[in-house]
């Protein structure tokens, strides 16, 4: 059976060198999916993607997918971990999605992530610990990275918060929120000793 794991956090956090870490302990084939794509107009950008692929073990496969994540998910093989960094680019990337389309996309994730018999880390961003951003896009990209990090955080065993230089084992420390199925359930069930 395959593991998916989710590794997330605030920017600078070790986030990337603790997926790193996780997909080398998996003992299979690395298949690094690179969500961001060089940009010869802005160098610090491509400082950071330098920066991800000098750390990098020379046996790992790249792939670079800045938008069909869902369909490169499905094509990986058992005998492979695939180390998906950064699912706040790949959001960034679909920005110009309108609503009905974002959520096909999000669900087609979500149930290929359910179905892949290869391990997978994802590292994702935790944009949504400061204000509220100014800008109709901003809000936009905060609302749909939060809303896939905790939709994907549901189905992963475990979730890991890398934040002040140090790991947060979150499956474990944590309890997971109720589905919004599961709230009507309680709110008719008998008073909690929380009552």
């Amino acid at each position: 059976m395959s593991k998916v794991i989710l590794v997330t956090g605030p920017a600078r956090s070790g986030k990337s060198e603790w997926a790193e870490i996780l997909a080398i302990q998996s003992g299979k084939t690395v298949v690094y999916v690179a969500t961001a794509t060089e940009n010869p107009g802005d160098a610090e950008w491509d400082k950071r993607i330098q920066e991800h692929q000098k750390r990098r073990p020379s046996d790992w496969v790249t792939l670079l997918v800045p938008v069909e994540l869902s369909a490169t998910l499905a094509d990986a093989k058992p005998n492979t971990c695939l180390l998906v960094d950064s699912l706040g680019t790949w959001v960034a990337n679909l920005l110009e999605q309108d609503e009905e389309t974002w959520k096909n996309t999000l669900v087609e994730l979500l149930e290929t992530v359910q179905l892949v018999a290869a391990d997978m880390v994802f590292v994702g961003e935790e944009t949504a610990w400061g204000v509220i951003p100014a800008y109709p896009l901003g809000r936009l990209f905060r609302d749909r990275l939060g809303t896939l990090i905790r939709q994907l955080g549901a189905i992963c065993q475990p979730v890991y918060l890398v934040t002040g230089g140090h790991v947060l084992n979150l499956s474990v420390l944590g309890s997971p929120l109720p589905s919004s199925q599961n709230l009507t359930v309680l709110r008719n069930s008998p008073p909690s000793m929380y009552s």
